[in-house]
């Protein structure tokens, strides 16, 4: 009798650790996409303020039409790969495709930073400015929001790999890393800026 107490007691305590291994990944898988909404909040914000950028400088920019085209059409590109990317936040591809859409448009935007500032007029008005700045606040939220998105994926491809809860994510569905978003900084940090004072 005292054997079967042991067993029950052991297979419960077995039970109990299998289902907190398994919390524990779900709660961490959760983390990480809620941390990629605050990064789709963001970048729809951004992709928002884009076309209200390029129908202010329009107007000044008649013959640099290229240059807004491009800009518009990175973003056109950013907001399509974003939607596929949200329903699968921390998927390697969607996050690599992501990221290169983001660097796209962040080097057109680089381009239309250079294209202003052969305008001394555009640097003295008050709407270009202001979009200018809530574009700036905006990308210094996006790098906070990835930031938070990076951290909780490595926190849960850790817990992941741990020793013995490999053995338990492989089988309850969770059998691959989720993938980091690495966007190339250097080219928002090497743009140009314009100097709207």
């Amino acid at each position: 009798m005292l054997l079967l107490i042991c067993i029950g007691v052991l297979l419960a305590a077995v039970c109990l650790w299998l289902v907190r291994i398994y919390n524990q990944l779900v709660t961490l898988q959760a983390q990480y996409r809620n941390s990629f909404a605050q990064i789709d909040v963001q970048l729809r914000r951004r992709h928002d303020l884009i076309p209200n950028l390029v129908t202010t400088v329009k107007g000044y920019l008649h013959h640099e039409s290229s240059t807004l085209a491009t800009v518009i059409e990175a973003r056109n590109t950013a907001m399509a790969v974003l939607k596929a990317a949200s329903s699968h936040p921390g998927h390697s591809n969607s996050m690599q495709q992501l990221a290169q859409a983001e660097n796209q448009l962040t080097r057109a935007l680089g381009n239309l930073n250079v294209q202003l500032e052969a305008y001394p007029d555009l640097k003295g008005n008050e709407t270009i400015r202001a979009l200018f700045e809530e574009l700036t606040a905006t990308e210094n939220r996006v790098a906070f929001s990835r930031q938070a998105f990076n951290d909780g994926v490595t926190s849960y491809n850790i817990y992941r790999r741990l020793f013995p809860n490999i053995l338990v994510a492989t089988r309850v569905g969770h059998n691959d890393d989720a993938a980091l978003l690495e966007m190339d900084d250097s080219a928002l940090q090497n743009a140009p800026t314009i100097q709207l004072n």
